[in-house]
């Protein structure tokens, strides 16, 4: 009788810690991840992490901001986050004078903010998950080192203002300054419109002589078949593209030889461990998330998560095909 006693009570603790563990959490918890460019296949890949995160957690995910490169629209619509009073917020950072106090006003109101994608290091977010930009770019640097061999006139696709970008400009400017014979010709701010490189890559190409432009490179996902058309117009095959991200049309460009390689990110994981990481967060909150944890040695938090980056080319582009139809 008392062992049956002892075994009915095992299986109500059982049950009592299955139940505690289903109540931790509520779809009243309410995740955002604000960005802007959400209609670029990078931020429907990221927002497919976060809901799936918050699917198993069976939260409220809310992905909101600007489909183009806003940062004043993104800027209202984290104002707007904030008011709510959400469980925590997962935010990339179109332009940190614009965003920051924003940043700030949140964290000071209680609200857990993650940086994701691109960081706003001086602001009070808790921590940033994302790539490490500097050595991304640098990676892309060596490689047009090894395609051009050492020498040629290289010109950049950017969109000025946004950190992520900027550090992998330095990243990329801090390799090819070991080569004297490589030339940073220009750095072509597209302001989001992505129809401006094609623009600037038909005039560049008409370019002859020691003016030739050698390689091309796009510091975001959206230049690099747009650059790749300019370049196929011209029925040129000596000019070298680096592009950024694993969209499908640069996969097919890579597969095809008018893309050499592309820098892969990881926006899913970025997603999904960004609100995983909220969730721990407004769970068990420390003391206090208005406080600079990056000069604590006991800090609860990292001061930066690395969802890594890898170069894509056609000796592994199957692969991130395959991948990449098998998570449509």
């Amino acid at each position: 009788m008392n062992n049956m006693k002892m075994v009915g009570l095992a299986v109500l603790a059982l049950a009592v810690g299955f139940t505690s563990g289903c109540e931790r959490h509520s779809n009243k918890e309410v995740y955002y991840l604000i960005s802007s460019n959400l209609a670029l296949p990078y931020w429907k890949t990221a927002a497919k992490g976060f809901n799936q995160a918050a699917a198993q957690y069976k939260v409220t995910a809310k992905v909101e901001g600007p489909d183009n490169y806003d940062a004043q629209a993104e800027l209202a619509v984290l104002q707007k986050a904030t008011a709510a009073k959400p469980a925590g917020i997962l935010i990339s950072v179109a332009d940190i004078s614009v965003l920051q106090p924003a940043i700030d006003a949140a964290v000071g109101a209680g609200i857990p903010v993650i940086t994701m994608d691109s960081d706003a290091a001086g602001s009070a977010r808790l921590y940033f998950i994302g790539t490490n930009n500097l050595e991304a770019g640098r990676l892309g640097g060596h490689r047009v080192i090894e395609k051009l061999g050492g020498a040629g006139n290289v010109v950049f696709f950017t969109i000025s203002g946004q950190p992520n970008m900027e550090e992998r400009l330095k990243g990329f400017k801090d390799v090819l300054a070991t080569r004297p014979n490589i030339h940073v010709i220009d750095v072509v701010d597209i302001k989001s419109d992505a129809r401006a490189a094609f623009d600037k890559a038909q005039q560049l190409m008409a370019l002859t002589g020691p003016k030739k432009i050698n390689a091309f490179v796009c510091l975001e996902s959206a230049t690099g078949k747009m650059v790749s058309d300019a370049i196929k117009r011209t029925n040129t095959t000596d000019r070298l593209l680096v592009a950024w991200d694993v969209n499908q049309d640069t996969l097919d460009g890579i597969k095809a030889g008018t893309i050499d390689s592309t820098i892969a990110q990881k926006p899913f994981t970025m997603g999904y461990i960004g609100l995983k990481a909220l969730d721990e967060i407004f769970h068990a909150p420390p003391t206090s998330t208005n406080r600079n944890y990056s000069r604590d040695a006991f800090s609860p938090f990292p001061f930066f998560v690395d969802t890594g980056t890898s170069l894509v080319d056609k000796t592994n582009v199957d692969g991130y095909i395959t991948a990449a139809t098998a998570h449509e």
